[in-house]
């Protein structure tokens, strides 16, 4: 009798095991990839979804496919190129693994001024200075679009159009916005190796332009150093300031050493 039950019960577990089949329907391709498997039984059909990790090559990857589509939403609502708002990102924030971005979400150094939210103390120009601190870094993005579209300094930059990164990246640093003299040329480099352009292509979709920079083979630059003024400047290679301000971009007469200004624009144009 128990021999018989015994090879009742082996019976009934073989059926069971051959009665279910896993069917892998659909194949990963987002970051926390979603695989559907389907187990099919003898009277039911279960759909089962399974989370899997995406495998970066490296940080700036992942960086990027984290903030994308925040960045593609800003150039949406403030006309920021993506391209840029991610490269700065990169930079600034060491793809988001500095301690700014770490310990207070702020992925592009935007110091307290008027700030009335919680802040965070660290080491830049001077030692412990005042940065913001968010509570998630989508408002990191949103401050830097503020802060690019509300100050004067800026506003050459939105005459340019969304495809010029290269004209953004320079237009940046020469509005003070970067001391770095070879701040447009990591812009660019991120831009060119990452292909961040896609994303503003994708924001533009049929509107989009490529744009080709326009050859200045016989313009002329001066590199700012300690004691130039525009005024100076202006009288050493006979231009007015009003036309230093106009072919750099320059809303005001604040420049920086190390700034490359144009003295002598290019006679093509």
């Amino acid at each position: 009798m128990k021999r018989l039950v015994l090879i009742c019960c082996l019976v009934s577990f073989v059926v069971s095991c051959r009665s279910k089949k896993a069917i892998v329907t659909k194949k990963p391709k987002n970051s926390t990839e979603q695989v559907e498997v389907k187990v099919e039984t003898n009277k039911t059909e279960e759909k089962v979804t399974v989370t899997t990790p995406k495998v970066y090559t490296n940080k700036v990857e992942k960086y990027i496919d984290t903030y994308k589509e925040i960045a593609q939403n800003e150039m949406q609502l403030y006309h920021i190129p993506a391209s840029i708002t991610l490269a700065q990102g990169i930079l600034e924030s060491g793809s988001g693994n500095g301690r700014l971005s770490v310990q207070a979400n702020n992925h592009f150094g935007i110091k307290c001024h008027k700030w009335t939210g919680k802040k965070i103390y660290h080491d830049d120009d001077e030692k412990q200075e005042c940065f913001r601190k968010y509570k998630d870094a989508k408002y990191s993005f949103r401050d830097h679009s503020l802060f690019l579209t509300e100050r004067k300094r800026y506003a050459k930059l939105f005459k340019l159009k969304k495809e010029d990164y290269k004209g953004w990246a320079k237009g940046l640093r020469a509005a003070g916005y970067a001391t770095d003299r070879k701040y447009p040329q990591k812009l660019i480099s991120l831009i060119e190796r990452y292909k961040l352009y896609e994303f503003d292509k994708e924001v533009l979709g049929d509107t989009y332009v490529k744009y080709e920079e326009p050859v200045l083979s016989d313009v002329l630059t001066y590199t700012v150093v300690k004691g130039d003024t525009l005024y100076s400047i202006s009288r050493k290679y006979n231009i007015s300031v009003k036309e230093l301000q106009n072919i750099n971009g320059l809303n005001d007469n604040t420049i920086s050493i190390g700034q490359a200004l144009i003295v002598r624009p290019s006679s093509k144009n």
